[in-house]
């Protein structure tokens, strides 16, 4: 990442979800540049200990944070684990809302793609985790890869957000490569029937959760000419392998 962004994650102004917030800290701790380690060091030492000592109970949390944060003389409080499929989302460090955290009626949209074009690297960075539902829908497209990722490391995105983007056919495969490896979001069935159906989807991870469609929706892909050849053709086979069971 450039500079100016790592200074402003070393200053916990992105905002992610805990445990992505205190693990790109602790990366920043090494980083080669002094003002970001410092500034790193800084922004861990504003967090209050008691909420370190809760979180690091977490049963979710990594060993090796756990050690780092011993070596600094702070260790998990003594309660009893919480068991979690996916890390809290709520951040640690609270900072100043971004200028587009604001809702944008559809009738603003323009303006507000007007005001994304004109920011740079670091602005839509901050924009892409803090910004309004409808940033996140632009911002998701972004070419570039860390820009359009950090939209789903946003507390804000929503599980109707997701299966949204997981349609898309305009975002990058990284975007639904994670999606694809989200648990939670998997949950989803219109998730699922999205990223099938999703041309951009790498075919492995199309072949994958074929498997997962109803037959109603398993037909339909095996007539979209949308779909790679080869996932077109599997699914047909599957629909015919189907019906001569029954």
């Amino acid at each position: 990442m450039p500079r100016e962004a790592r200074l402003l994650a070393a200053q916990g102004a992105l905002t992610p979800r805990a445990y992505e917030q205190l693990a790109i800290l602790v990366l920043l701790i090494d980083d080669r540049d002094t003002a970001v380690r410092r500034a790193a060091d800084r922004t861990l030492a504003r967090i209050p200990v008691e909420a370190l000592q809760v979180y690091l109970a977490r049963a979710d949390v990594p060993i090796g944070m756990r050690e780092f944060f011993g070596d600094r003389g702070i260790f998990p409080a003594e309660i009893p684990p919480i068991e979690t499929d996916e890390p809290t989302d709520e951040p640690l460090i609270d900072t100043e809302p971004a200028d587009l955290s604001e809702p944008v009626d559809e009738d603003s949209r323009d303006s507000a793609v007007l005001k994304i074009a004109k920011m740079g690297f670091t602005e839509r960075l901050k924009a892409a985790m803090k910004g309004s539902r409808e940033v996140r829908a632009i911002l998701i497209r972004d070419p570039n890869r860390l820009i359009s990722t950090s939209v789903l490391s946003s507390p804000k995105v929503s599980d109707q957000e997701v299966e949204a983007y997981a349609r898309m056919a305009s975002v990058s495969e990284d975007v639904l490569r994670i999606i694809g490896s989200n648990r939670q979001w998997m949950r989803n069935y219109g998730v699922v029937v999205g990223l099938a159906r999703n041309p951009k989807t790498p075919l492995a991870m199309s072949m994958n959760i074929m498997g997962r469609l109803t037959d109603r929706d398993l037909t339909m892909l095996s007539t979209d000419r949308n779909v790679p050849d080869p996932l077109r053709i599997a699914a047909r086979r599957k629909v015919i392998a189907n019906i001569s069971r029954k």
